[in-house]
């Protein structure tokens, strides 16, 4: 599976950038697409998640209520709509694809994810 993030950018406090990830190869045995993010001087840390069966999504808490992750399935693309951008979002943004038996259960973890694509700079400044 090749995974490839785009959409960054450049943006001002408040305002919205939408990224994708587009997939190809084996992603019918994908059981959960994620992304994560590594902010300057910081550990990378999980966004979002699309499970599979049910269409179920998870967020961390820093960004519930702000993004949204979705999924054309047509396409093998995942979205990450991102709104109110904040200083602190700022960072490298990476799409993930997990096809273990538990990668549902452990969406948030690193090791959930048996793909990663290439990430995308957003930077949010003033």
């Amino acid at each position: 599976v090749q995974l490839q993030a785009s959409g960054g950018g450049l943006v001002r406090p408040g305002d919205s950038l939408t990224l994708s990830c587009a997939a190809s190869g084996r992603t019918s045995s994908s059981q959960a697409v994620g992304w994560f993010r590594r902010a300057p001087g910081k550990e990378r840390e999980f966004v979002a998640a699309f499970l599979r069966r049910g269409g179920v999504t998870r967020y961390a808490d820093s960004v519930q209520g702000r993004f949204t992750i979705s999924r054309d399935n047509a396409r093998d693309m995942v979205f990450l709509q991102m709104n109110s951008l904040k200083p602190e979002d700022t960072a490298v943004y990476v799409c993930a694809s997990g096809h273990r038996s538990d990668s549902r259960a452990y969406y948030y973890t690193d090791s959930a994810y048996d793909y990663w694509g290439r990430g995308t700079l957003v930077t949010v400044s003033s």
